[in-house]
Parts: structure tokens; sequence; C-alpha cells
């Protein structure tokens, strides 16, 4: 049977979300406790990848095993058995046709930004000490959803077939004592959300006008873009699955 897991993560002791050499992983964590406790080996297959240092607030894995009866003690005892930068909400029987990566629809990402230190956000949250013009950074933010080529916010040397992204909302808030860049898209590429930032922030501070947007993302350079912002502010906080594939649940 196929089941989907829903769980969230603190990133900042992990090289990202998936499996690598040498290097301790999300996955890594996750199927280890799932194989311990079902004592069999367990694969699980992520919605997307986060960088390195990068969070999630909300993101789901498939896998797949036999009939698991109480699945509401699965998680209970997955809580108390993972580290406590993660923790699960939820697991559901899916149909087995069902797939967390390729059902997926959209993801969003938040970044936060602070602008006064604050020993409280040191390993959450991006401190920029210097005044930012938040409309000017809203005008520039607005400009991504008249394109969908963005390379020029692409990490080098990736092995994407496409830059094509459908980016759907981009937008800075104040939000109590942070800024907060909320991006929602089918798809975002390899460090794609932190080198927006990067540019918006130099958006922000007047390094450049909002319409030179334009000519960044034209250029498909990414030395024409901003710097990427450190993976600490960002967050994955949402994504979103077409409703009928949890009604088909068996």
């Amino acid at each position: 049977m196929r089941y989907f897991i829903q769980f969230s993560y603190f990133g900042k002791a992990y090289h990202g979300w998936q499996n690598q050499p040498n290097a301790l992983t999300v996955q890594e964590v996750l199927e280890k406790a799932l194989s311990t406790l079902l004592r069999q080996k367990v694969e699980v297959v992520g919605a997307g990848r986060t960088d390195t240092g990068v969070h999630a607030k909300e993101m789901f894995a498939h896998f797949d095993f036999n009939e698991i009866e109480d699945l509401e003690e699965l998680v209970y005892r997955l809580n108390a058995f993972l580290p406590e930068d993660i923790a699960v909400q939820q697991i559901c029987r899916m149909s087995q046709e069902a797939h967390a990566r390729f059902d997926a629809q959209e993801r969003t990402y938040e970044y936060w930004v602070v602008q006064e230190k604050n020993p409280f956000y040191a390993d959450s949250a991006h401190f920029v000490k210097y005044p930012l013009d938040l409309k000017a950074m809203n005008q520039a933010a607005s400009l991504l959803l008249e394109h969908s080529d963005f390379e020029c916010f692409s990490k080098s040397n990736t092995d994407v077939k496409t830059y094509i992204c459908d980016v759907r909302h981009a937008k800075w808030e104040e939000k109590e004592d942070r800024l907060v860049f909320t991006i929602t898209a089918d798809r975002f590429l390899r460090n794609m959300v932190r080198a927006v930032v990067g540019t918006l922030l130099d958006v922000g501070v007047g390094k450049m006008a909002p319409e030179e947007i334009h000519t960044i993302i034209a250029s498909k350079n990414r030395s024409e873009a901003g710097v990427s912002v450190p993976a600490k502010g960002l967050y994955l906080t949402k994504v979103l699955y077409p409703k009928e594939i949890f009604n088909e649940q068996k």
C-alpha cells in the first residue's frame, strides 16, 4: 500500500532533504526511523528538494509498505524516535498511483528578513541592517509574474531540462518584527528563491530600479542577478495537491 507522510523540519543540522554520501540529510533520518520502527527497509520519495540549511513547515513524502493498522500510533512512535528538529503531523493511506512529487500542483516558500539584531532569529532569519524600500521591492516582485524563464536565478550546472516556472504569487509583507517574502509557483529551480530574494533586496537598498528585473531575467545570466541570501531564512510552507488524490485514498 502507498502512504503519504506529512512532516516538518528545522534545516540547520541537515545538508538538505535528499540523500547524499557523507552528509546528514532529512531523507536519511526519516528513512532510518521508518525502517527501524517497521522492521523493514523503507524508502521515501519527497515532494521536492530543499537545499542545505533550508527549513520546511509543510513537507510531504510517500512510501510503500504492507497494511499498517494504526497510523496514529505510528505517528506517535515516529515523533518519539525522530530528533527534535523533525516532526511528523500525519500519515495517510493513498491510492497506489498517488505520487508525492509528481502530483504536487504548486509549492509556496517564505523568506524571513529582520532589520534589528535579534538572538531569537539568529538561525531562522536573514539580518539586513540597511533601510529597505518595501514598495519598490513589491513593484519588482510583481514583475516576476510577467515572465516564465528564470534561468538567471538558477544555480549553475544543474541537470534540469527546462528553466520554465509558472510563478503565481510574489509579495513582501510586514509581519510583526519580520519582513516576509512569499512566493508560489508550480516548481522552483535550485537556489531560485534565494537568488530572487537577493535581487529584490538590491532593489530595496536602491542598487537597482524595480524595472531592471526585466533586463536581468532576459539575460538568462546568473551573474546579472543578486547574490543568494543565506539558507537559514528560507521556509517551504505549503505543498498543494489536487483534492481528488486524497478522496481516492483506500
